[in-house]
């Protein structure tokens, strides 16, 4: 495997990617790279549904190798919502500015903030089954948004073990226990176990 097109049209998320993979001698491109497709609609109950639909598609219209993820915030005291509506919660055109405040007011007065960030990754091979690899952090609604770092719902997830929010952490920090960063080392696990 010397390429691998990431189902995304996120550079900071194509960029984790090229980082992780550049030891390797693997090359990562963006989806928008390999021109137009038909993206599917994401339709899946779960986040792993939703990374595997989209790394299918894009591998069967290519005939390459395909990562995929989706990922997103399940908060207890709402029935795990935004969840895999995270991306499109309150609409696509919404600010997470907005997002944010909105999910603590709605969480305010409760007594159970607990929430976690789910990543599903999924690896897409011509001929082979779909590989997912899943990762989780757990937290808490944050009582006010806090911290510049990050992006999305990073401001209001409070991580008790840092005690701080995932938006106040450092790179460092945040790679070490966030949801992503464990889905993205059971996949080079899984990569490195198999050529071994």
């Amino acid at each position: 495997m010397d390429k691998i097109v990431i189902a995304s049209g996120n550079q900071h998320k194509i960029e984790e990617f090229r980082t992780l993979f550049a030891p390797l001698g693997i090359t990562v491109i963006g989806m928008k790279e390999c021109g137009t497709f038909a993206e599917p609609e994401e339709t899946g109950t779960t986040f792993a549904a939703n990374a595997v639909i989209k790394a299918e598609a894009l591998c069967a219209q290519l005939g390459c190798t395909v990562i995929s993820d989706d990922s997103g915030l399940e908060i207890d005291a709402l029935n795990k919502e935004p969840g895999v509506y995270s991306a499109r919660y309150l609409g696509h055109d919404t600010s997470y500015e907005i997002k944010n405040r909105n999910l603590i007011e709605r969480v305010s007065g409760q007594a159970d903030r607990t929430c976690r960030f789910v990543c599903a990754i999924a690896l897409a091979r011509p001929g082979r089954p779909t590989e997912v690899f899943e990762g989780t952090v757990e937290g808490t609604v944050a009582f006010q948004p806090a911290g510049g770092q990050g992006f999305g719902y990073d401001p209001i997830f409070y991580y008790p073990p840092l005690g701080k929010t995932l938006a106040e952490a450092s790179e460092e920090e945040k790679n070490q226990v966030s949801h992503r960063g464990k889905a993205m080392r059971l996949l080079m696990e899984y990569l490195h176990h198999e050529e071994n």
